[in-house]
C-alpha cells in the first residue's frame, strides 16, 4: 500500500506564503552556479564531470522557488547565497543516495563523508582540499562565501549544523542497510541533524538581518521553540517524500515506517498518525511564538530594539515554514507521492 491510496487529514499552515521580489532573477541565473560547481549535465548524459542531474531534472526541483518562498524578505545577495546553499543540500542528498545509499556502500560513504569534514573548516581563510566531484567543489565554493561579516557566529555554528547534517547521512545508511527503522521517540532528534535543519535559524537571520537576543537565546522556551521550529520541517518533508525515499530508495528513515513500526500499527494508520504527529509541531510552535515568548520577553526586560529584533526574526521563520509547506505540496521533486496539503 502506498500513500496516495490513504485519506488523509489535512497539513496545517496558518502562515500565508510570501513571495521574495526577486525570484524571477533568481530564476535566471538558477543553474549558473550548480552548472559552474559540475553538478549539471546536458540532458543527453554527456558531461566532462560525474554529474548529479540533468538540466530539465534541475529545474524540474524549482530550488529557486524554494529560496524565494522560504525566505520573503531577503537582499537579492542574499537570497543569492542561500539558493547556492539549497542547491549544495539537495546536490549531497542526491549524490548521497545515488552513490551510496542504493549500492548500500558504506564503506565509501564514510571515506566520502570524512573528506567533506576537511572543508568544514571554522576559520576564515583555511586551506581547504582539492575538490574531486562536484558535492566538494559545492562546498568549498561555499565556505568562501557563507560567512558574511555581521554574521561572524556563522563560521563555527552553521558549520557544526552542516557536520551533522552529513553524519545523519551515514546514520540513515547503516539503519536502511542493516534494516533497522529508528524508534518514534529518537527520531525526531535525529531527523533535525538528517534534515540539515540545524541551519535554518542562521538562514533566517541571514534573510532578515534579525537574531533572537543573546539573553534568551539559550532559554528553554525558545530552545522548544526552535526544536518545534525544526521539527516541522523535517517531519512534514517525511511525508511528501514517502514514496520516493521508501518504495525508490529503500529508505527506512521515514516517520511513516517510523510511526507503523513503533506503535505497532498499519500504514493506513500510521499516515494519518504521523500528519497528526506534524501538525501537533506545528501547534507548539504556535503556542510558544504566541503565548509563552512574550512572557519571556517580558521577564527578560528586554530593550525595545531586541524586542523589534525578535519579531522580525519570528516573522521571517514563520515565512520559511510557509514557504517549505508551499514547495512540498508544488515541487515535481515530490509530486511522485501524490499527498494533498491543504491550507
Amino acid at each position: 500500500m502506498t500513500v496516495r491510496a490513504v485519506e488523509l487529514p489535512q497539513l496545517r499552515m496558518p502562515y500565508p506564503l510570501r513571495v521574495n521580489p526577486y525570484l524571477s532573477a533568481l530564476h535566471e541565473e538558477s543553474e549558473d552556479w550548480a552548472r559552474e560547481m559540475g553538478m549539471l549535465g546536458g540532458d543527453n548524459g554527456r558531461s566532462a564531470r560525474r554529474a548529479i542531474w540533468t538540466r530539465s531534472t534541475f529545474h524540474a526541483m524549482t530550488v529557486d522557488q524554494l529560496t524565494a518562498w522560504t525566505l520573503p524578505d531577503a537582499s537579492l545577495a542574499d537570497l543569492r547565497l542561500n539558493h547556492r546553499f539549497n542547491v549544495w543540500a539537495l546536490a549531497w542528498d542526491d549524490y548521497f543516495a545515488s552513490a551510496f545509499k542504493q549500492t548500500g556502500d558504506l564503506p565509501g560513504a564514510l571515506v566520502f563523508t570524512d573528506r567533506l569534514h576537511a572543508f568544514l573548516r571554522p576559520e576564515y581563510g583555511a586551506r581547504l582540499p582539492e575538490p574531486t566531484n562536484a558535492v566538494e567543489r559545492g562546498i568549498a565554493d561555499l565556505q568562501q562565501r557563507l560567512f558574511p561579516p555581521r554574521l561572524a557566529h556563522w563560521r563555527r555554528e552553521f558549520n557544526r549544523a552542516l557536520a551533522r547534517y552529513i553524519d545523519a547521512g551515514v546514520e540513515e545508511l547503516a539503519n536502511s542497510r542493516s534494516g533497522r527503522i529508528p524508534h518514534l521517540i529518537d527520531y525526531a532528534p535525529f531527523r533535525r541533524e538528517s534534515f540539515a535543519a540545524y541551519t535554518a535559524p542562521y538562514s533566517v537571520e541571514l534573510a532578515t538581518g534579525a537574531r533572537i537576543p543573546e539573553q534568551i537565546r539559550h532559554c528553554r522556551t525558545v530552545r522548544a521553540l526552535l526544536d518545534a521550529f525544526m521539527d516541522f520541517m523535517g517531519l512534514a518533508n517525511d511525508i511528501a517524500s514517502y514514496e520516493r525515499e521508501v518504495h525508490e530508495e529503500r529508505d527506512v528513515n521515514n516517520l511513516v515506517l517510523v510511526v507503523g513500526t513503533s506503535l505497532g500499527i498499519s500504514l493506513r494508520d500510521a499516515v494519518p498518525a504521523a500528519l497528526h504527529l506534524v501538525n501537533a509541531r506545528l501547534r507548539d510552535f504556535e503556542h510558544l511564538r504566541q503565548s509563552e515568548l512574550p512572557l519571556l520577553v517580558q521577564r527578560s526586560g528586554l530593550h525595545h530594539d531586541e524586542r523589534a529584533e525578535l519579531e522580525t526574526w519570528l516573522r521571517g521563520a514563520c515565512g520559511f515554514l510557509s514557504g517549505l509547506h508551499a514547495w512540498y505540496t508544488g515541487a515535481p521533486r515530490y509530486a511522485s507521492s501524490d499527498v494533498s496539503f491543504q491550507e
